[in-house]
């Protein structure tokens, strides 16, 4: 009689044990990993992967205020989280990002806040550098294929 009362407790703690994982492995399923910034780290990413006359004309403080620029930009466009929060992956159309509207706003406000921009090229070379960073740290998805 107690091994049946053992027996059958093994298998009703297997049960709800299976059954709690189950479910919480579907949860988190649907929502999207959480990307963690930093901006120190951002920056120092960055300023790695630049070309040698891009690292050689920006400072890291311009460096670090392109790229809060560009979070600016991404906030604007709905694409930045004003808060932390795990959000189901619901998105029912892709969000595509141009380059040449970006390009043009962080040349507007880096002349706004006071970043001396030697060459556009500076420029387009931090944007794609910390693309690569948000790509690194899982923060976007796939490039679109045309648009």
């Amino acid at each position: 009689m107690i091994w049946l009362f053992i027996g059958l407790s093994v298998l009703g703690v297997f049960l709800i044990a299976t059954l709690t994982i189950g479910r919480e492995a579907r949860r988190l399923d649907a929502l999207a990993p959480r990307a963690v910034y930093e901006i120190e780290q951002a920056a120092a990413f960055v300023a790695d992967i630049l070309p040698e006359a891009t690292q050689a004309r920006l400072t890291m403080e311009e460096l670090e205020q392109l790229l809060v620029l560009h979070l600016n930009w991404l906030h604007s466009r709905g694409l930045l989280p004003a808060r932390v929060i795990d959000k189901k992956q619901d998105i029912d159309e892709p969000v595509v990002v141009s380059e040449d509207s970006l390009i043009g706003y962080l040349l507007g406000e880096a002349e706004r806040v006071g970043v001396a921009i030697l060459d556009d090229v500076d420029v387009v070379s931090v944007t794609d550098a910390h693309l690569v960073y948000f790509d690194a740290i899982g923060a976007v998805g796939p490039r679109a294929d045309s648009v």
